[in-house]
């Protein structure tokens, strides 16, 4: 009886002599990305890299209009050490409010625009190639930002509301994350057909709070960054729920916010753990990456959720984040790190953990 008691007790006691995930030691390149004189970025929303080690940043840069209604996006290539190249898609119609940018398997680069509710595909030579969306006439009588009235309006096919973020399958079809209204995840094919949507706003699982970002595997699995939900949820290529996951660390005691009050709350946009971006290594042994505006950490997972490490903290300095927005892996131990707050891009070199 005594035996029975004791491993009881051991069982029940085990999650707080759970080991904690190792921390993962990188450096940040100091001076990474080499800005001409008379540029600047402003928040850093979106960063990726092509084939050739290309990083393209998506900056709220490029405008010294009003707070309210400033066309606030500039696309911006930087060489593999960081060289300032060129500017993409100067005063482009759909240049709103920058949300994300990725580049597929061809080197097309596709980006976000949340502020116009547009989805621009370019071609490597910068040219547009493909739109999705239509962001409001400025002839418009009434024209104003979308109202978030509940319930939500019913969403149109083909139409984004705040959209956030892309990703695709082997066979090309891309996959939209539309955003912070509809809360629903779009399926386009490579031919720019729209095939279905799926989602709705929820809590439960296949429902969706604010689908951040979007990553894909080598299966073909859709991984959708629940970030109101605080969590991720995985879906086939047809959007079919196949599971979801948390990520669950504790916070250390001395843990900052990065900008206003210590969060609270065990739920939501700012909880420990919530992802605001997730991207997924090249095989063929896959990785998962994922990051959070409070404690400020970057996560390294395997694709079933586990926790394999942890690094970073929030913060000014280099090696620290301020609202880490997106993440692109073109590598297991190769990050970059595109931030808002600090308005910078970072180039993290990770050492290995196995």
């Amino acid at each position: 009886m005594k035996r029975f008691i004791f491993v009881l007790l051991f069982f029940l006691a085990a999650p707080l002599f759970a080991q904690q995930p190792t921390e993962i030691r990188f450096q940040s390149v100091p001076d990474f990305l080499k800005l001409p004189p008379d540029l600047y970025l402003g928040e850093a929303a979106g960063v990726a890299v092509n084939s050739k080690g290309h990083i393209f940043v998506f900056s709220r840069g490029s405008t010294t209009g009003p707070a309210y209604g400033a066309g606030a996006a500039q696309l911006l290539e930087f060489a593999p050490d960081g060289k300032f190249i060129r500017e993409i898609g100067h005063h482009l119609y759909a240049w709103s409010f920058a949300h994300t940018v990725k580049v597929d398997k061809e080197d097309n680069i596709w980006v976000t625009d949340k502020g116009s509710d547009m989805v621009i595909k370019f071609n490597p030579e910068g040219q547009v190639t493909m739109v999705f969306g239509r962001k409001q006439e400025a002839s418009d009588e009434g024209t104003e930002p979308l109202k978030h009235v509940k319930p939500p309006l019913p969403p149109v096919d083909g139409m984004f509301r705040q959209v956030t973020d892309i990703a695709w399958d082997a066979a090309g079809n891309t996959f939209i994350s539309d955003g912070y209204v509809n809360s629903r995840i779009a399926k386009v094919d490579k031919e720019g057909n729209w095939i279905k949507s799926w989602g709705e706003p929820g809590s439960e699982p296949g429902q969706l709070n604010v689908p951040h970002s979007i990553a894909v595997d080598a299966q073909g699995n859709v991984y959708v960054a629940d970030r109101g939900n605080r969590r991720i949820q995985v879906f086939d290529g047809d959007g079919k729920f196949v599971r979801q996951f948390t990520i669950d660390v504790p916070v250390p005691a001395d843990a900052r916010a990065a900008i206003g009050n210590k969060p609270t709350a065990t739920n939501g946009t700012m909880s420990p753990g919530a992802p605001w971006a997730i991207c997924i290594t090249p095989g063929p042994k896959q990785f998962l990456y994922s990051s959070d505006a409070f404690p400020g950490r970057i996560y390294k997972l395997s694709l079933d959720g586990k926790v394999l490490g942890v690094l970073g903290k929030s913060g000014k300095q280099l090696g620290q984040f301020g609202w880490l927005h997106e993440i692109a892996c073109p590598s297991e131990n190769e990050l970059y790190v595109a931030e808002i707050l600090n308005w910078r891009v970072q180039k993290l070199l990770l050492e290995p953990t196995h």
